[in-house]
């Protein structure tokens, strides 16, 4: 069975519904762990990796309400989840690559990187919606979903290259999120060239399980009590 043709089965809808709901609860949830080091220090260099998930999450909410028919299918919500799913994934590399920078040095080119970063976005959703229908292609879709690996691949380099892994016992595990986050966009790459059921159907499950890891760390880095408090 394709996944064109499961599309259209009522179990499938409900299933993929429940995936994306589940990794939009994640999202919320990671968020409201990750603002924390922000509203303490209120550095510009912190509000990459809650806005980049706030994005992802909204972008797994567009995906829900269009699998559930509460929204028929639509050229111009296609294009804008897709963008927004991989702006979220530039967020976070460029939080990434700003968070062992002197905070003296490189607070300017954060707020300009960070203001570009949002024109561009808007720019795009705007295309997007003022671009003349055309049936939809895999040539976006596939170039979203390059972008979004080599934003991954370089979010895995920069943790694998910190010399704390040896100290922190939780890096080793924002690691392998990543590397389980890296191969649900190269099984969606997959599946885009030869429409892999298995590629698909994997994607979603690496998906769900990097989500499930980076949400356990980021629990016990930030949303456990502290002893004695």
């Amino acid at each position: 069975m394709s996944v064109n043709t499961a599309s259209y089965d009522p179990y499938f809808v409900i299933l993929r519904v429940a995936i994306e709901l589940v990794s939009v609860v994640i999202c919320l949830i990671l968020v409201k762990f990750m603002i924390k080091p922000y509203q303490v220090t209120r550095e510009g260099r912190y509000i990459g990796l809650p806005l980049g998930f706030s994005f992802l999450g909204i972008s797994y909410a567009i995906s829900a309400i269009t699998y559930s028919g509460f929204a028929n299918y639509n050229e111009i919500i296609w294009r804008f989840q897709l963008i927004l799913r991989a702006f979220s994934f530039v967020f976070l590399a460029v939080a990434y690559y700003f968070s062992k920078k002197p905070t003296k040095n490189t607070h300017y080119i954060w707020k300009i990187v960070f203001s570009g970063l949002l024109i561009i976005l808007a720019t795009s959703v705007l295309l997007s919606v003022i671009t003349p229908y055309t049936p939809r292609n895999n040539y976006l879709d596939f170039s979203v979903r390059i972008v979004s690996f080599i934003c991954i691949a370089y979010i895995f380099i920069h943790c694998l290259r910190e010399k704390t892994i040896a100290q922190d016992p939780y890096a080793k595990w924002v690691l392998v999120a990543y590397a389980l986050l890296g191969l649900s966009q190269y099984s969606i790459i997959v599946w885009i060239a030869d429409f892999s059921y298995f590629a698909f159907w994997g994607s979603l499950i690496f998906r769900l399980t990097s989500l499930v890891v980076l949400l356990a760390v980021t629990y016990k880095i930030f949303g456990r009590p502290k002893k004695g408090s």
